[in-house]
C-alpha cells in the first residue's frame, strides 16, 4: 500500500512522531531513553530548514531499495516522551545515497545526540525489505518496551507463538481486527546486534508487531506512525488482561473461539488464527 497525494509535509511528520512518542510513553512502554521511532519517506522532501547541519554517514547495512529516500529517526539516548517538545533536537533526517551504502545525516545545531538510535540497523533493514517487497512509498517503525507484553516473554510457555496468540487474542474483539496475523515471537537476541536485525526482519515480513523476547516489541505500518503506535497499544492491552488473569489464577473466560470466529466473519478479518 502506498500513500497518495497530497502527501504529508515535514512538519506533519515531526508532530506525528512526537505524538507517537507520548502515546508509547503513556502506556509505560518507554522508560528512560528506551525505545526508538523511524519513518521512511519515498518522495522528495526539503529538510535543511529544520535540519541545516550536514555530515556524511556510513550505513550499517546495504539498503538499495532506500536509495534517494529520507529516513527520519530518533537520536541515540533520546527520550520518546520529549520528541514533541523539540523534534529537531531529538530527531535526525538521513538521506540515503544513490549507492544505498552511504548517506547524509542532517541535524539541527542544537541536537541532543551524536548518532541515530543504536537500533538503526534494524530500522533500516526492515524499511529496505518492506519497500523492496511491497513497493510502498512510506513505512513507519516503532520499537518500545511495553511491560506486560515483555513480562510474558519471560515465561517459557509464552515463547510459543501459537500459545501467546491464543491467550492474547481472546480479550477484546478489537485485538484480532487490528492484529489479524497475531504477534510474532522472536527469541532473545542481543540488542542492536546483527542477529536481532535478521530475526526482526523475518518476523516483520509475516506480522505487523513482533515481540523481542525479554526486551520489547517492534511495530510497523505503511499508513502512518500513528497506526504503528495503535498496534503497540492493542498488543500491550491484551497482555495486560492476560497478566491480570494470570495473577488471578486463570479464572476469566475471555472470548470463546466461536465468538472470535463471529468477529472475524462480521469484520472480514483476513486471519487464519481462529
Amino acid at each position: 500500500m502506498a500513500l497518495e497525494q497530497p502527501y504529508p509535509d515535514l512538519e506533519e511528520f515531526l508532530i506525528a512522531m512526537g505524538e507517537a512518542g507520548l502515546r508509547v510513553s503513556g502506556i509505560e512502554a518507554s522508560e528512560g531513553a528506551a525505545g526508538n521511532i523511524s519513518l521512511c519517506i519515498g518522495w522528495p522532501m526539503e529538510v535543511r530548514r529544520r535540519f541545516p547541519n550536514a555530515q556524511p554517514l556510513a550505513l550499517p547495512e546495504l539498503v538499495p531499495a532506500l536509495a534517494g529516500k529520507l529516513v527520519l529517526v530518533t537520536g541515540s539516548g533520546r527520550r520518546l516522551r520529549d520528541i514533541h517538545k523539540d523534534p529537531a533536537a531529538n530527531l535526525a533526517a538521513v538521506v540515503i545515497g544513490a549507492d544505498g551504502r552511504s548517506a547524509t545525516l542532517y541535524t539541527a545545531p542544537h541536537r541532543l545526540f551524536a548518532q541515530p538510535t543504536s537500533e538503526f540497523n534494524s530500522h533500516l533493514a526492515v524499511h529496505n525489505d518492506q519497500m523492496a517487497r511491497t513497493g510502498t512509498n512510506f513505512h513507519a517503525l516503532i520499537h518500545a518496551q511495553p511491560p506486560h507484553l515483555t513480562y510474558l516473554s519471560h515465561l517459557p510457555a509464552y515463547s510459543d507463538e501459537a500459545f501467546l496468540n491464543q491467550q492474547l487474542l481472546r480479550w477484546e474483539p478489537e485485538t484480532i481486527v487490528n492484529l489479524p496475523e497475531g504477534i510474532g515471537v522472536l527469541p532473545y537476541r542481543l540488542p542492536g546486534s546483527p542477529a536481532l536485525m535478521e530475526a526482526n526482519l523475518a518476523g516483520l515480513r509475516a506480522h505487523r508487531v513482533v515481540l523481542w523476547s525479554k526486551h520489547g516489541v517492534m511495530a510497523r505500518s505503511d499508513q502512518s506512525v500513528t497506526k504503528a503506535a495503535d498496534r503497540i497499544e492493542y498488543a500491550e492491552t491484551a497482555a495486560r488482561y492476560e497478566y491480570m488473569d494470570l495473577v488471578n489464577g486463570y479464572k476469566a473466560e475471555g472470548l470463546t473461539r466461536a465468538e472470535l470466529q463471529e468477529v472475524v466473519a462480521a469484520f472480514n478479518v483476513p486471519t487464519t488464527l481462529v
